[in-house]
C-alpha cells in the first residue's frame, strides 16, 4: 500500500518538475538564441554612429574606413575558420584513437603535448613558426591550430571515456560492429562534452588571431598595433573593441551549434 502511494506520489513531483523545466529551457533558448546577438549588433551600431560622428584625423579615418575594417573583419574570420577546421581534422580523429584499446596507454603522452603547445606564449609560438616556416596566412593557421587543438582533443577522449560501457556492450551484444558502436553510440553521447571542446577553441582562436598580425597574416589585430604604434587611441580602442563583439559572435554562434548538435534526450 505504501509502495503504491510513494509511486503515485512521486508521479505528480516529476511531472511537475518537467513542467517547470520546460519554460526554463525555452526561456534559455530564447535569450540564446536572440540577447546575446542583439546586444552584439546595438554595440557595433553605437560604434558606427560614433565613427560616423567623430573628429579625427586623417591617419585616424583612413585606419577606420569602412571597407577596411570589413576587409580586416573577413581576414580575421577566415583565419580562424581555416584554424578550426584544421583543429577538428585532427584533434577529433585523434581523440577517438586514443580512447582505442591499443592507443590508450598513449592518451596522457598526446594531451601532455598538447599541454605543453598551450602552455607556450601563443606569439612566441607564431613568430617562431613564421622564422622557420616564413611570414603569412598560413604559417599563422599553423600556429593557431597547435595552440587550441587540446581542448578539443581533451574534450573528445574525456567524453568517449564517460560513456557508459554497459551501453557500448548492449551494442556490441546485439551485432553491431566496433564503427557502429562507435558512430552509434559513442560518439552521439559524447558529442555534448565535445562540442564544449570546439566552442572553447573557437573562442581561444578567435582572441590569438589578433596576434597574426605580427607575422602579415592581417585581422583585426592590425589596428591594435596600429593604435599603440602611432598613439592614435580611436584606433586601438575600435581594434579590440571589434575583436570582443567578434569573439562574443563567435561563442553564441558555438553556443547555437552545441546546442543543435546535442542528440535528443541528452
Amino acid at each position: 500500500m505504501s509502495t503504491a502511494e510513494d509511486t503515485s506520489a512521486a508521479a505528480p513531483d516529476t511531472a511537475l518538475d518537467e513542467a517547470a523545466a520546460k519554460p526554463g529551457n525555452a526561456r534559455e533558448s530564447r535569450l540564446l538564441l536572440f540577447v546575446l546577438p542583439g546586444v552584439v549588433a546595438l554595440v557595433f551600431g553605437a560604434w558606427l554612429w560614433w565613427r560616423a560622428i567623430a573628429d579625427l584625423d586623417s591617419i585616424e579615418a583612413r585606419q577606420l574606413e569602412a571597407g577596411l575594417i570589413m576587409s580586416l573583419i573577413w581576414q580575421h574570420i577566415k583565419v580562424t575558420l581555416v584554424s578550426t577546421a584544421f583543429v577538428l581534422a585532427i584533434a577529433i580523429p585523434l581523440g577517438i584513437a586514443l580512447t582505442r584499446p591499443h592507443f590508450r596507454r598513449a592518451a596522457p603522452v598526446a594531451v601532455g603535448i598538447a599541454n605543453a603547445g598551450q602552455a607556450a606564449p601563443s606569439i612566441g609560438l607564431i613568430v617562431l613558426l613564421a622564422i622557420w616556416l616564413g611570414f603569412g596566412f598560413w604559417t599563422a593557421v599553423a600556429g593557431l591550430t597547435l595552440y587550441a587543438i587540446l581542448p578539443v582533443l581533451r574534450n573528445t577522449i574525456t567524453g568517449l571515456q564517460g560513456v557508459d560501457q554497459t551501453l557500448v556492450e548492449a551494442g556490441r551484444g546485439i551485432g553491431m560492429s566496433g564503427a557502429g558502436v562507435l558512430f552509434r553510440i559513442e560518439l552521439p553521447l559524447a558529442l555534448p562534452v565535445i562540442m564544449t571542446g570546439v566552442r572553447t577553441a573557437l573562442v581561444l582562436l578567435v582572441g590569438t588571431a589578433t596576434l597574426v598580425t605580427f607575422i602579415n597574416a592581417g585581422g583585426l589585430g592590425t589596428l591594435i598595433v596600429t593604435g599603440i604604434t602611432l598613439f592614435r587611441y580611436p584606433v586601438l580602442v575600435s581594434g579590440a573593441l571589434l575583436v570582443a563583439l567578434l569573439a562574443l559572435l563567435i561563442d553564441w554562434a558555438g553556443r547555437v551549434l552545441e546546442r543543435v548538435a546535442r542528440p535528443k534526450g541528452i
